[in-house]
């Protein structure tokens, strides 16, 4: 055996995992919701050590991001391997307020995992959470949430099951509701496998915070019915006291080449802890009582069929572990990612995103200045559609950021610098810019929570010459730092420490009169950050991204 695995298998932001094997090979396609590129897939040969691989979807022509609300976008692709060929299936959810939902499903295919990714196909539109299941007779189908908009209606409106024909290149056929999830409520997220003669349906209930789990059901006709597995859930971490995984559900099954299944789920690793009783989070009461800045992340559990050939969590319950047995597979590290990430090569980092939009030379630039990064000034951070921002997930609860500005602002409407994001309206950014009376330069720390604005300034102590950022996070507080190299070099704290819950899901989901006014399904990200409201374009020119667990 590979010796054990630790839990989260993919730290930070990487929620609503699907899983794929071809050959010795696994492969994870995580969601990526506003963030560019988009459907981050990471690559195993023993599921103990991951390592990120490729995107799948590069190109504006299979996506557009530009002016999706905070949370949309891309919600649980679907990864699928049939016929020499890799399937992705995505949903690009672009409105959520209120009532309905505008979420349109795609398939692109390719045939390597490193692409070429083909143009979309458009699937339907009914609902998200699509999923491609490939039938032992060569047959294609298309599962996904329905979603439902009429009062009175729970919203949540069952499975949808409709065949897919790759000559047509379009859905086929019936569109059948085959599955209405049980008194968990809020079915969504399916996957549906064989076996033994079986088809089994595996759903995601209960939403997406504490109360989330996984369900599990079977039939002997694809189209059902379908009968839930016998003291269902299969897994969920809700009222249990488990060894610090919460928000279990969303999940996807893996056979081993050597026939040993495992389960890859969604989690979160709250903050804080309050025991085996949690109580129900109401968002509409303010701040719940616990919060995952991390984001969902993607944990592994051992799967044990019984002899009924009902499934189970392998050592019975449906608690997940933090520590499992890995499985007999051959250990296959891979080398840890450095420190800094430098600018210095022609590519930018894998590690590093955009918000909505793709690179390009219009605003971020590698060789203009060699060795730096150089970010050009465009859109607020508030913006929902052109913000020159490059960030990195935070994936520890102790880790620290630090990087090298040279930037020269001339109006107070010019900005650049360090930044902790979790959204539009719930940041922390540490930046130079220029006071609008004297025209002095100033470090300003403005922070958003929930829409709410604070700031703090005091001018730099040298007029001129770059200026080095930081912030440290030290799990439940953050705090920002910086440094003039021509003082000595020596780093000083920059406004108040800062909670860290505030960059959380939690803090950013926000309820009124019964319907969501905003979202919160994503995680905290580092960045480096430039604004030019005045419409210049003025750039900013970063040495270095240094990302250091502490």
């Amino acid at each position: 055996m590979s010796g054990l695995i630790n839990n989260p298998v993919l730290p930070g932001f990487h929620p609503d995992p699907s899983i794929c094997r071809v050959g010795d090979d696994y492969y994870l396609a995580t969601s990526t919701f506003e963030w560019w590129p988009a459907v981050r897939i990471h690559h195993s040969k023993d599921l103990v050590h991951w390592q990120h691989r490729a995107y799948a979807v590069t190109r504006k022509s299979q996506l557009d991001l530009i002016g999706h609300p905070d949370s949309s976008g891309i919600w649980a692709p679907c990864l699928s391997y049939s016929e020499g060929l890799f399937w992705l299936v995505y949903t690009d959810v672009r409105s959520m307020y209120g009532a309905h939902k505008d979420a349109h499903n795609y398939l692109i295919t390719a045939p390597s995992i490193d692409g070429p990714w083909s143009e979309r196909i458009a699937l339907n539109s009914s609902g998200f959470d699509a999923s491609m299941f490939h039938d032992e007779d060569g047959r294609h189908w298309l599962l996904n949430q329905q979603w439902i908009h009429v009062p009175g209606k729970h919203n949540f409106n069952g499975i949808l099951l409709q065949e897919y024909d790759p000559e047509a290149r379009r859905l086929v056929g019936p569109v059948k509701n085959i599955y209405a999830g049980t008194e968990l409520q809020v079915v969504e997220g399916p996957h549906l496998y064989r076996r033994k003669g079986w088809y089994y349906l595996m759903t995601a209930e209960g939403g997406t915070f504490y109360e989330h789990a996984v369900t599990l059901a079977r039939s002997r006709s694809i189209d059902g019915p379908y009968e839930t597995l016998p003291g269902n859930p299969l897994l969920t971490a809700w009222k249990q006291r488990t060894d610090g995984l919460q928000r279990a559900g969303h999940a996807s099954l893996v056979e081993t080449q050597n026939g040993e299944w495992m389960l890859a789920h969604l989690c979160g690793r709250p903050l804080e802890w309050s025991g085996p009783n949690l109580e129900r989070n109401d968002p509409s009461a303010g701040y719940p009582a616990l919060h995952c800045p991390l984001g969902r992340e993607t944990a592994l559990q051992r799967i044990h069929w019984r002899d009924d050939d009902w499934p189970e969590i392998e050592g019975g319950g449906n608690v997940p572990h933090a520590q499992i047995a890995a499985p007999a597979l051959p250990p296959h590290p891979f080398a840890p990612e450095p420190v800094r990430i430098g600018f210095d090569g022609p590519e930018l980092s894998p590690q590093l995103n955009s918000l909505r939009v793709p690179v390009d030379e219009s605003w971020l630039s590698l060789s203009e200045r060699p060795g730096w990064l150089r970010l050009k000034g465009r859109e607020s951070l508030m913006s929902l559609f052109e913000q020159s921002l490059i960030a990195r997930r935070q994936q520890h609860f102790m880790c620290r950021v630090a990087t090298r500005l040279d930037f020269a602002p001339a109006h107070f409407q010019q900005m650049a610098g360090l930044v902790a994001y979790y959204n539009t309206s719930n940041h922390a950014y540490l930046h130079v810019t220029c006071d609008p009376d004297s025209g002095a330069r100033l470090l300003r720390l403005q922070v958003n929570r929930d829409g709410k604005l604070s700031e703090a300034c005091a001018p730099l102590p040298l007029a001129d010459g770059a200026v080095e950022l930081a912030v440290e996070f030290s799990h439940a507080q953050y705090q920002f730092q910086f440094s003039q190299s021509a003082q000595g070099g020596v780093w000083q704290a920059f406004g108040p420490a800062l909670d860290t819950a505030m960059l959380s899901d939690e803090a950013a989901t926000r309820f009124e009169d019964g319907f969501a006014r905003s979202f919160g399904f994503t995680g905290n990200y580092i960045g480096l950050a430039c604004q030019d409201l005045a419409g210049t374009r003025l750039h900013a020119d970063f040495a270095h991204f240094d990302y250091e667990v502490t």
